[in-house]
């Protein structure tokens, strides 16, 4: 274990540190931004989310990176065929990345080969660390549980192909950490809203939000949820519904949409 702590903590201690002023700074939050989060969670969540801890934070991470650019249908039956294939995730390993693409091609969906090296990769570096579960065997990142929310994070972005939304995907929905991950419904309400320039991007945008949201689990959790629903629903990327939007009062980019549509 002594060794294993040397290892993760030279991983860790290798995390960028920011010298410049921080994106809250630049722009600091509205006044009405908790009005806007309690009008989406009002219309857009009305049953209250609940905290989930993962048993095994290595298969919600393969879950996820298997969820990019893939249904909901696809990413379960990969998963469920890279199970079967491989009872544990060492199997994977030993199996190489054209074993596991070979799963993937199987059970359909495409990016088998970047997926399947992303997943190889993951797990080759969790071998180097010697993170397996204590107890049972096997490659496990059930370390995440006991760490601090910076040293989970920190463990999760030094992994192959895992960036600041897949980490905070998980940390917020397997860990039940708040972390607050941004995608592109909420960052296109975040913009027609003026909350921050909309020239900044989507890591940008996550950076805004992790600052000036209040740090709680439940506030974050129902905020990226409602969000996400609101810009599937309402503030959709074409012909955006302003007329029935609940948030009309406080966008400035509705007036402009609702001239458009009487146009």
């Amino acid at each position: 274990m002594a060794t294993v702590s040397r290892k993760l903590a030279r991983s860790l201690s290798s995390a960028p540190r920011l010298s410049r002023p921080t994106p809250a700074q630049e722009v600091p939050p509205p006044p009405h931004l908790s009005e806007i989060m309690r009008r989406l969670a009002a219309t857009s969540l009305p049953t209250p989310l609940t905290p989930h801890i993962s048993r095994e934070p290595l298969n919600s991470l393969i879950r996820l990176i298997l969820a990019q650019q893939n249904t909901s249908v696809l990413t379960r039956r990969q998963f469920g065929a890279l199970k079967a294939a491989y009872p544990v995730w060492e199997a994977a390993l030993a199996d190489g990345p054209d074993g596991v693409e070979a799963v993937l091609r199987a059970a359909g969906g495409g990016l088998a080969r970047t997926k399947a090296d992303y997943i190889w990769n993951v797990l080759h570096r969790l071998a180097e660390l010697g993170l397996a579960g204590e107890g049972r065997g096997g490659l496990s990142l059930r370390v995440l549980r006991t760490m601090t929310d910076g040293e989970a994070r920190a463990l999760l972005e030094s992994l192959p192909g895992v960036g600041m939304k897949t980490a905070s995907l998980l940390l917020l929905f397997d860990l039940a950490r708040p972390a607050i991950p941004i995608e592109n419904n909420i960052h296109r309400v975040a913009g027609r809203l003026d909350l921050f320039p909309r020239r900044w991007n989507v890591l940008k945008a996550e950076r805004w939000f992790d600052e000036v949201l209040p740090r709680d689990w439940l506030d974050r959790a129902t905020f990226h949820v409602s969000a996400i629903r609101h810009g599937r629903q309402t503030c959709r990327a074409q012909r955006p519904r302003c007329a029935c939007c609940v948030l009309q009062d406080l966008c400035p980019s509705a007036s402009l949409f609702l001239v458009g549509e009487a146009s």
